[in-house]
């Protein structure tokens, strides 16, 4: 696989040999089809591309080989869904079907994000808003400046962190199984994280001046937060009323039970062995706040709604989410000249080092990464995209206009076998295209 590379660190333990609490705090961070609308395909080369050595066969394949242990996926297009396609168990004895139910974990951050674009379109709020003016306890985050021994060392911020910022990861806000910093002093402080659900967990410090880089963390946690300050509704009734009902995301909620409860697949975690074995892990249930990155559950269908909305440049069956020109302005490159570069892990069990693209330079939309340069065979520039870290992954091409997910709960994220069975489901994607 030349165009999406992960590698691992160091081997990953055997279950159970990860404390549940530092496995939770970390895991924050991160069958044949039936077309379902929009016009028929036609031609042999296309029916080849969803068949036995293309679409579906990528999906059986995968879960065959042991790459995934189930998967749910999907491509379609601003008029409608093109293929979807299952493969493997969702749960103990239970076929992954469409409807299966996920933790979408990161999934979440674009519809935090598009929730703070809704106001911007509406004149509520400007990206380069201080979060300070609209949270004034913003203004106690400090910088993390190294340690004394194990004492962490703080200093006041040399800029003032804005909207952008918080939506773009350049905040200085940051997860701490990508940053050895951050990990230390989760280590040392015993602090809550974002994920504990404690509004507490957000008060971590940021490890570097706010628009000085980029490093993936929880600035659109806060992101959830002054949408709620500036609207007046808690972010579920916001997101539920203005997102969700518009475009017909019926099972895409903060709190999953009854039928959905029962679709909920399994997590699971590949073990020294190189099996996969259940590992029970889900955000906390009514927690004090909803942290918007990483709080949602959703469907493979539910999720591809959102996307072809972005398609539709921000309309979806006549109801209008945003305005044209906010989905211009919000798939936009939004940080400049910094560049998204390798992540390497500090929790090998949760992630693998998360190198997307390598050669290609990568940026920073309003919610998504994005490529800048065509990927061959597969996504175009100005493509946006971004995942789940239980291996819940998506993107969408507006020139070429296509959307794809391949879902499924499993650990490390970015594996090298499931970035393998990423990337041959994107190639088919575009082959399937034609």
């Amino acid at each position: 696989m030349s165009n999406i590379k992960n590698e691992t660190g160091p081997a990953m333990p055997a279950r159970g040999s990860l404390g549940r609490r530092g496995f939770m705090a970390g895991a924050a961070a991160a069958g044949a089809g039936a077309v379902l609308g929009g016009r028929p395909f036609g031609g042999a080369a296309r029916a080849a591309a969803h068949g036995a050595h293309g679409l579906d066969g990528v999906l059986a394949d995968a879960v065959a080989k042991n790459d995934v242990p189930f998967a749910v996926a999907m491509w379609g297009d601003a008029a409608g869904v093109r293929w979807t396609g299952t493969a493997g168990d969702r749960a103990e004895g239970a076929p992954a079907t469409l409807d299966t139910m996920f933790r979408i974990y990161s999934m979440t951050k674009a519809v935090g994000s598009t929730a703070a674009m809704i106001l911007i379109d509406r004149g509520k709020l400007d990206v380069d808003t201080p979060v300070e003016s609209i949270l004034p306890q913003f203004a106690d985050m400090q910088v993390l400046d190294g340690f004394d021994g194990d004492t962490p060392v703080l200093r006041a911020p040399r800029s003032k962190a804005t909207i952008r910022h918080l939506t773009t990861h350049t905040s200085g806000l940051v997860y701490d199984v990508w940053n050895a910093e951050m990990q230390k002093f989760m280590q040392v402080t015993k602090h809550p994280s974002a994920v504990s659900g404690q509004k507490q967990g957000l008060m971590t410090p940021m490890v570097f001046d706010p628009g000085a880089r980029w490093d993936y963390g929880i600035g659109i946690d806060w992101l959830g937060q002054v949408v709620e300050a500036v609207d007046g509704r808690r972010i579920d009734a916001f997101c539920q009323a203005e997102i969700f009902d518009k475009l017909g995301m019926t099972d895409t909620v903060f709190e999953v039970d009854g039928d959905r409860a029962a679709r909920l697949c399994t997590v699971y975690l590949r073990g020294e062995d190189g099996n996969f074995a259940p590992f029970e892990l889900a955000p906390p249930s009514r927690p004090e706040f909803y942290g918007m990155g990483h709080a949602l559950y959703s469907t493979a269908p539910d999720y591809m709604r959102f996307l072809r909305m972005f398609l539709n440049r921000g309309q979806l069956d006549g109801q209008r989410v945003l305005s044209e020109g906010a989905v211009d302005a919000m798939l936009a490159n939004h940080i400049g000249d910094i560049r998204i570069g390798r992540m390497t892990t500090y929790l090998p069990p949760i992630s693998a080092d998360v190198d997307l693209f390598p050669g290609t330079d990568k940026t920073h939309s309003f919610a998504f990464l994005r490529v800048e340069q065509d990927v061959p065979g597969m996504r175009g520039a100005g493509s946006q995209g971004w995942a789940g870290v239980c291996n819940t992954h998506y993107w969408f091409d507006p020139a070429r206009d296509v959307a794809g997910l391949i879902m499924t709960q499993s650990l490390p994220f970015v594996e090298p076998p499931f970035m393998r069975v990423y990337a041959a489901y994107e190639r088919a994607v575009y082959a399937a295209k034609g």
